[in-house]
């Protein structure tokens, strides 16, 4: 997702105070900077009237005495002196708050990336929350710790140096102003384009991370269908369209220097025309024309960053908008005001009434899940049959409130599961995913996911991980470098299929719930261990409450008894042998699951008659 929001919602100034929360705690080191920056600056404005003193006809060059010029000589060393401790004062102060502030913004996105609902990561591209959590918060950063403190300072100097012009003749201080005001003028009409175009690039980088992500996890694919040369057209399509961003980007630049540069030159030439004029009427002395050339260079510096320190201005509060985009995101899945608690649950399961459908989902369309009513008993394990579509997933993810249901309820024990806290809730009941992730961990780690209760190490800990590897029939994990200590690859790719399967059915047996949802857990494994496997489960399920969404008639035979699920609505529910008896629709499902487990068993059988030969 590209987000579309709005960048001109509020004023630059009130997007960026939403930083001040996070900037609170370091204030007064950051106000220490900006002082520390202040005084710098008002050392360098002061060096033209000391120079003026030194080089009048009452000062120590005109002396032509040796030791009044090198005292004259110390002075100014000592205020240059003085001016680059400052500056190092500045960045001393200035650098670990603003670090501070950069690991507090990015604690927070991530967490609050935890929280927010999984239908948030259904519209939001991966790619735009990384660029979002690495590339704009350093942009925060770097502007905090520099872009802020000089921005300030800076206008500050201008505005302190330019009353001093006045002092030595009021002409040439309006002369310096008057072309000095284009450069303002010129800022203006740069924040407006510059603004947009920021937003534009840093949205187009974040939907090239996007590409990156998706190819670099996908390269299987690519490489096995030979489109490496198709993802790199499309790669190429959208980088070209970021860097002709960033070339009008450049281009804005260029123009709000070239004013930069050409208005305090003019002024310069301007300026110098006023003074010689004053000079040769008697009005101006040669000594104060010198000091006026000098405080005038000091201030090019300053007025020449001003169109920088804008556009860093700019680049920073596109960054807090696109952060912020985050944090406003509603969460519509949190804890009660006033949580229930269960504290022995029995795991009985039910669905009452419960209707639901996506967000984005057209008014017209019916909905997706269209008034379930089904209980499980504590200690009984359902089988949710059903063709493509009908809702067997979608019912998976309620009980744990991945999804909240759009009317109606689902209740543990008599409790609506919106009634208890989400971690207690999550104790309760675990999941296994038929697309089984797994983390960038150690297999250790990965299966004790939902056991914050062991101490690591601990002989329960142990104990528990051995109990689900067995469950699962994963014992190659003892096979493997580092035993349960190996770390295994970025989503666990490096482990087939099967393997990722029995480790995610092994992470879900060891959280001990009181009941258990299985979305199809089996469907990558060979007959031999899928049977093994059942066998461990008809043991674990003996005293769990078990939904189990079955794409095989195997995995029916697990159940206590089946729901027939059909366009949103259970059917029919009862064991096995029942529907098979009574229900026209069910035969024809699990026929369809014949064919389909006959199918995919056609190449296994095959391979292992070749591992016989």
């Amino acid at each position: 997702m590209t987000s579309t929001a709005p960048s001109t919602r509020l004023s630059t100034a009130r997007a960026l105070a939403r930083l001040l929360p996070f900037a609170k705690p370091v204030m007064p080191r950051l106000v220490l900077g900006a002082v520390s920056a202040l005084l710098a600056s008002l050392v360098a404005l002061g060096i033209p009237l000391v120079l003026e003193a030194f080089v009048g006809e009452n000062g120590p060059i005109a002396s032509g005495e040796l030791w009044p010029i090198i005292g004259a000589s110390a002075v100014v060393l000592a205020l240059g002196l003085a001016e680059a401790g400052l500056i190092w004062l500045r960045r001393w102060f200035v650098l670990t708050p603003a670090t501070s502030v950069e690991y507090d913004l990015r604690t927070s996105f991530y967490q609050r990336l935890q929280r927010l609902p999984v239908a948030f990561h259904d519209r939001w591209q991966s790619g735009q929350l990384l660029s979002r959590m690495m590339q704009d918060l350093s942009v925060i950063r770097r502007w905090l710790a520099f872009g802020l403190i000089l921005l300030l300072v800076n206008i500050l100097t201008i505005f302190v140096g330019s009353l001093i012009l006045f002092r030595w003749h009021w002409a040439l201080g309006t002369t310096f102003l008057i072309f000095s005001l284009p450069i303002w003028y010129a800022g203006y009409r740069f924040e407006k384009r510059y603004g947009a175009l920021t937003r534009q690039s840093q949205d187009q980088a974040g939907d090239l991370a996007t590409a990156v992500e998706e190819s670099v996890h996908g390269i299987r694919v690519l490489k096995a269908f030979g489109r490496g040369k198709h993802a790199l057209r499309q790669f190429t399509r959208q980088a070209e369209t970021l860097r002709e961003t960033e070339l009008d980007k450049a281009r804005a630049i260029g123009l709000i220097w070239f004013w930069l540069v050409l208005l305090p030159d003019i002024a310069f030439a301007s300026c110098l025309a006023v003074g010689i004029v004053l000079n040769a009427t008697g009005q101006l002395q040669v000594q104060e024309l010198f000091a006026f050339f000098a405080m005038a260079t000091v201030l090019r510096w300053p007025m020449e960053s001003i169109g920088f320190l804008f556009s860093f201005l700019l680049d920073a509060r596109t960054a807090t908008d696109r952060i912020f985009e985050v944090f406003d995101e509603q969460n519509t899945i949190t804890d009660p005001e006033n949580p229930v608690s269960i504290s022995q649950p029995r795991g009985e399961l039910a669905f009452e009434g419960v209707h639901f459908r996506y967000q984005d989902a057209p008014a017209t369309q019916r909905d997706l899940l269209d008034g379930i009513d089904l209980v499980l008993r504590p200690g009984e394990t359902m089988a949710l049959v059903g063709l493509t579509g009908s809702g067997k997933t979608t019912l998976t993810t309620l009980p744990t409130r991945l999804y909240d249901v759009t009317g109606g309820r689902v209740t543990l024990d008599g409790v609506d599961v919106r009634d208890l806290r989400l971690a207690e809730l999550r104790r309760h009941i675990s999941m296994a995913f038929e697309d089984a992730t797994l983390f960038s961990s150690s297999v250790r780690e990965n299966v004790l996911l939902g056991r914050e209760d062991l101490a690591p190490g601990s002989p329960e800990a142990d104990a528990a991980l051995a109990e689900a590897l067995a469950v699962a029939q994963a014992s190659f994990v003892y096979d493997l470098p580092d035993g349960a200590d190996t770390i295994i690859g970025e989503e666990g790719l490096s482990l087939s299929g099967g393997q990722r399967q029995r480790l995610a059915l092994a992470r879900a047996v060891a959280a001990k719930p009181a009941v258990l949802v299985l979305d199809d857990p089996l469907s990558a494994l060979d007959v031999d261990t899928e049977a093994l496997v059942e066998e461990a489960l008809r043991q674990v399920l003996a005293d769990t409450t078990a939904l189990i969404v079955a794409h095989r008639p195997s995995t029916v035979a697990l159940a206590d008894r089946v729901a027939l699920l059909e366009r949103g609505r259970v059917t029919a529910v009862g064991t096995h042998s029942e529907l098979l008896r009574t229900s026209e629709h069910y035969r024809h499902v699990i026929s369809s699951l014949e064919l389909e487990e006959a199918r995919v068993r056609a190449p296994q059988a095959e391979e292992a008659k070749e591992v016989a030969r």
